[in-house]
């Protein structure tokens, strides 16, 4: 890993002081509006591309458990939790957000990528641990997504099934199937190049990911109203539908299944990167994450809440799942086929900076390869030719073959979503964040300003061991009676 980072720290160098000497090549020529101040072609991204790009990362799987989370903790916590998390989220993305580039918010040296980022404000030391966490969360979320995917495949079967055999017929259907239709499709859209060329599916992902949480929400409400009150308790799941200890697991397990449900600061340097300025990308960073946090909150609560409004303790761990299976079948199979079109978008979202940091590491490892930097031309009717790499071919395919035959050893949704929140919310979004944000300000050690920010640190750093702890045990539970591949 070290030998990567140096590597790769060394290509940056001589890339950045490049890109510098040609950007003052290109203003001389009068050629600026063409490129921007670090030489590279104007980014064209707005606050609008990067709240799209927000919610698609937000607005995942995760908000399918935020009920089965609500109902561990309760009418006064669970709540209570999610605005907390919400406005953590929030106000760590905005420590980062004036990160992106070193010294002035305006004419600074930028960071491309969150370890970018790390390596200018804390060192090469602090950029190793960020990135073996960063990139193995996000390896995690491609797991998580796969799982998610499956279930609604299955879910959208299995309806149609009932429906056709009015109940005759148990439906039994596996996941198996349905993991490697969606690994497939992913091995496909794996191959678009670059980050900034994938707004149009963060677009589409984002616009199935309002479809599938309304009708959640919807649904909910029907619920409610079918019942004619509102189930659930002030402190949760009641002892006697689960043991006393279960119940202190779940807990813990609900607090990571939230923080999965808001997770995407690992990817918000790699969004600013997509944005034009002026108005400063910071800006335009934190007004996009106002909008995408302030909407996905509004949604999360209103799905959570009128979903454990319907169903009270026995709220599923995914909520569209706890509806039946027809009725109404067709509208429940919109709402699965909207989920999967928004994994599909959503894990490129979180892959493509995966993608790009190996094949930047390795073009550098071996620059006179030309099995992993030469481009081969692929005409397309109608379009401009498409840059075939071969190295970009073989490496996005294995890595979704691999991500692809873990989940199929390890389909445990709700478990699975918690280990990733726990693993990847104090690290990336608190703990980093902050000590950036403490030496890009130049905040003095001891100060009013600091200990808050390390008081904010440290409660993080306690409920992502809790969420970690009770995730674990869930999983270690699920495997006592799972058979592999047999789902």
């Amino acid at each position: 890993m070290g030998d990567i980072n140096m590597a790769n720290a060394a290509a940056a160098t001589k890339n950045q002081q490049f890109q510098y000497d040609h950007s003052l090549d290109v203003m001389q020529q009068g050629g600026s509006k063409c490129f921007d101040d670090d030489g590279r072609l104007k980014r064209t991204g707005t606050v609008w591309t990067a709240s799209a790009h927000i919610i698609t990362a937000v607005i995942g799987s995760g908000v399918l458990s935020l009920a089965w989370a609500i109902a561990q903790l309760g009418w006064i916590a669970g709540p209570a939790v999610m605005f907390l998390f919400a406005f953590v989220i929030y106000y760590t993305s905005c420590l980062l957000a004036d990160c992106y580039r070193a010294g002035d918010n305006v004419t600074g040296k930028r960071n491309y990528t969150y370890m970018d980022a790390v390596s200018t404000n804390l060192g090469s030391s602090k950029e190793k641990i960020c990135g073996i966490i960063q990139y193995v969360n996000l390896f995690g979320v491609a797991i998580g997504y796969t799982i998610a995917a499956s279930i609604s495949m299955v879910a959208v079967k299995r309806s149609n099934c009932f429906h056709a055999s009015h109940d005759d017929s148990p439906c039994l259907t596996s996941s198996m199937p349905y993991m490697i239709i969606f690994g497939v499709s992913e091995i496909i859209f794996s191959q678009i190049p670059d980050f900034d060329q994938i707004s149009w599916l963060s677009m589409v992902a984002a616009v199935m990911s309002f479809t599938y949480s309304g009708i959640g929400m919807g649904l909910g409400i029907a619920k409610v109203a079918e019942n004619g009150k509102f189930k659930g308790s002030m402190t949760g799941i009641s002892i006697g539908t689960v043991t006393q200890t279960q119940k202190i697991w779940r807990s813990f397990q609900a607090l990571g299944n939230i923080a999965f449900a808001y997770s995407y600061s690992i990817i918000l340097i790699e969004i600013q990167d997509t944005l034009k300025s002026p108005p400063s990308e910071a800006k335009t960073m934190k007004k996009a994450s106002l909008i995408s946090v302030s909407t996905t909150t509004i949604f999360y609560m209103l799905c959570g809440c009128m979903g454990y409004a319907a169903f009270g303790d026995m709220a599923p761990g995914n909520l569209l799942t706890g509806f039946g299976f027809y009725n109404p079948y067709w509208l429940l199979d919109i709402a699965n086929v909207a989920i999967v079109i928004h994994l599909v978008g959503a894990y490129q979202v979180y892959c493509q900076p995966l993608f790009a940091f190996i094949e930047k590491w390795a073009a550098t490892k071996w620059p006179k390869s030309d099995f992993i930097n030469k481009n081969f031309q692929v005409p397309i009717p109608g379009r401009r030719p498409y840059n075939l790499n071969l190295f970009r071919l073989v490496w996005r395919t294995v890595f979704v073959v691999l991500t692809t035959v873990i989940s199929m050893l390890l389909p445990f949704f709700n478990d699975v979503v918690g280990i990733l929140g726990a693993f990847g919310f104090w690290p990336l979004t608190v703990y980093f964040p902050v000590e950036m944000y403490i030496s890009h300000k130049k905040i003095p050690k001891w100060s009013t300003k600091w200990l808050c920010l390390q008081i904010l640190s440290a409660a993080c750093l306690i409920i992502s061991i809790a969420a970690a702890a009770g995730s674990v045990a869930g999983v270690l539970t699920d495997l006592k009676v799972y058979h592999p591949f047999q789902s």
